[in-house]
């Protein structure tokens, strides 16, 4: 329990890192200096200071949501076994918990954004839940692959299984599923080829356009939480490939943080390497994650 709690600490403390590591290699591989590393972190200190402004047309579901959202993704790292034996909550059937919790929170702020009565955050929560569906049924197919691998319905039963000893016939596999994680990561968590946190393009915003009427430390509370779930598909990418179940706490969380900040710069690739797709070819893209994760099932059922 003592190595889930320092992994927690380290992933909560480091999350703020992560969306800089990402933009800085971005700015590194096309040639432009770029904000700082620790930028994020400067952002929220400067939010937290601010006061907040509300709409006279807003609910108290608007006041709701950024805690709901920022809570949900911190209950969803705590079903993690970020150490690779135990996450700080666990029981039978957390693989589903942990995709619910993902998706209260995205359900919380699209109801926030429709609180507003603006039809532009209306047109981002539309497009919200739209491809959430689509990111959700791969997030199911990569779960279900996993439990078939390891026979088990918890997250802690499943990475410190048969996957910390993956064999011949189920290497393919997690590979597979672990590509399509990372595809939706790239999704889930607002980044190119699906949405870009930089653009402020009226027609191309997704994720940044829901939480334009949020100010000071709710805005924070967003930002945090966005990073943090970066942190948290990162940290599920790195116990899935990395053998862990021998290591004692020094090493393990070393390897812990330069996973995270490889998944990150591997990010920042992309987002250097790739352009941002068009909006009808995003569900063409979320399709092809999730076939990758049904495949890696398809391999191990055969």
């Amino acid at each position: 329990m003592t190595q889930a709690l320092l992994s927690l600490a380290v992933l909560l403390l480091l999350a703020p890192l992560l969306p800089g590591v990402a933009t800085r290699t971005r700015a590194f591989l096309t040639g432009r200096r770029g904000a700082p590393v620790y930028q994020l972190y400067l952002d929220l200190w400067k939010l937290l200071r601010r006061g907040v402004v509300y709409s006279r047309t807003t609910t108290a579901v608007f006041r709701l949501a950024p805690t709901v959202v920022a809570g949900t993704t911190v209950l969803a790292a705590m079903l993690l076994p970020l150490d690779g034996r135990t996450g700080i909550i666990g029981f039978v059937g957390d693989v589903l918990a942990f995709a619910g919790l993902l998706g209260l929170g995205r359900f919380l702020l699209v109801l926030a954004a429709l609180d507003t009565g603006s039809s532009f955050e209306g047109m981002g929560a539309s497009r919200e839940v739209t491809f959430a569906s689509l990111i959700e049924l791969g997030l199911f197919f990569a779960f279900a692959t996993l439990s078939v691998v390891s026979r088990e319905l918890s997250l802690a039963g499943i990475f410190s299984g048969p996957l910390s000893r993956p064999g011949p016939g189920t290497t393919a596999s997690l590979v597979m599923v672990a590509a399509g994680l990372f595809a939706l990561l790239l999704a889930e968590c607002a980044r190119v080829p699906v949405d870009d946190p930089a653009t402020h393009l009226e027609l191309t915003m997704i994720h940044e356009v829901m939480v334009l009427d949020h100010s000071g430390p709710d805005l924070a509370l967003l930002l945090y939480a966005g990073a943090l779930k970066l942190a948290v598909f990162a940290a599920l990418v790195i116990i899935l490939l990395l053998p862990r179940a021998t290591l004692s706490v020094a090493p393990w969380l070393a390897i812990l943080v330069a996973g995270l900040v490889v998944v990150s710069m591997s990010v920042g690739v992309v987002e250097a390497a790739v352009a941002r797709l068009r909006l009808p070819r995003v569900p063409l893209y979320l399709a092809g994650a999730s076939a990758l994760a049904g495949f890696g099932l398809l391999l191990v059922l055969r």
